[in-house]
């Protein structure tokens, strides 16, 4: 495993685990996925094993279950308290100072813990970061948090956060992958020059980058069928994509999707925090962190990445319309 060069008092992997899925039903994982002593519990029993010490969730996800399953997990593979990162995220509804100490409150009594990372997960456009940042600053004189990050923020917005809190807001978490680049714009050279990170969620695009999709073959899954990726004139449009991907996989002896998770966290302030469905999933992740690209792969990715357009617009829409109705 890598990690991160963090002014943070733990140290940050480059492979987390994203934990939306825990206690989610529209994943289909099942019953015996779903719970602390099933097949997620074993996830991140194996993860600690393998030196992954992000764990993120979110009061949002599952409606508070993925945070319990994620606390009792934690709890049955006896996670060292002084390594493990636990990150949530309060859902700004109403993010004024007392609402972010309760809503706080309420997430580490689900997760049995201190809060390590705790995040706005979006941006209120109604309500400022000052009261929100408030709330964060009682939540950490408490002791009930340590970091606070924010996600899906612009830059600006970022830097006000912090500016408001009075002191490092020390992570934006994007969505962050080949086929979603924005943050290379501004985002990622800032958290270079400042000591920042980027959390790196849906790193493989929902399994886009996996290789395991094309117009014939689309995903079952609901949640992925409303993915304008997913659409077959999409899937077509990636094929010189994916047959990069698979080239540099053929070089390291990998997977498209550690390829695709190699050239996320390429920069040392990325840490990429992939879902997993089984263990054998999990192990395949933390081995991207193995994975060093060259400067010309990495550059051969990037220029296979821009030159893909998927569909969008009305197209999408309407593409997604006629998969839901089976035409």
């Amino acid at each position: 495993m890598r990690y991160l060069d963090l002014p943070t008092a733990k140290s940050w992997s480059a492979i987390g685990l994203g934990t939306w899925q825990f206690g989610s039903r529209e994943w289909g994982y099942g019953r015996d996925y779903a719970g602390a002593d099933g097949e997620a519990g074993r996830i991140v029993a194996r993860a600690l094993e393998l030196g992954v010490t992000v764990f993120d969730t979110a009061e949002a996800y599952g409606f508070g279950r993925s945070e319990r399953i994620l606390g009792e997990a934690l709890d049955r593979a006896d996670a060292d308290p002084e390594t493990t990162v636990v990150a949530t995220k309060i859902f700004p509804v109403l993010p004024i100072d007392q609402v972010v100490v309760q809503r706080g409150t309420s997430s580490a009594a689900r997760l049995r813990r201190r809060i390590d990372l705790y995040q706005v997960h979006q941006p209120n456009p109604v309500i400022g970061d000052g009261t929100t940042m408030a709330g964060m600053r009682t939540l950490q004189a408490a002791g009930v948090i340590g970091e606070v990050g924010v996600s899906n923020y612009s830059l600006d917005r970022w830097q006000g956060a912090e500016t408001a809190l009075g002191t490092q807001v020390v992570s934006d978490q994007v969505q962050y992958s080949l086929v979603a680049r924005d943050p290379d714009r501004d985002l990622l050279p800032y958290a270079r020059t400042a000591g920042r990170a980027i959390l790196a969620y849906s790193p493989l695009a929902q399994g886009f980058l996996s290789g395991r999709y094309d117009a014939d073959h689309r995903p079952a899954n609901r949640v992925r069928s409303l993915n304008p990726l997913f659409l077959p004139e999409s899937l077509r449009r990636a094929t010189p994509l994916i047959e990069t991907l698979r080239e540099v996989a053929d070089a390291h002896d990998a997977t498209p999707s550690q390829v695709a998770l190699a050239w996320t966290i390429h920069h040392p302030v990325v840490c990429a925090i992939p879902g997993a469905s089984s263990v054998a999933q999990l192990e395949s992740n933390c081995a991207a962190a193995e994975i060093r690209l060259g400067d010309d792969e990495y550059d051969a990715l990037t220029a296979a990445a821009e030159r893909f357009e998927p569909v969008r617009g009305f197209s999408a829409v309407a593409g997604i319309a006629r998969a839901q109705l089976g035409a």
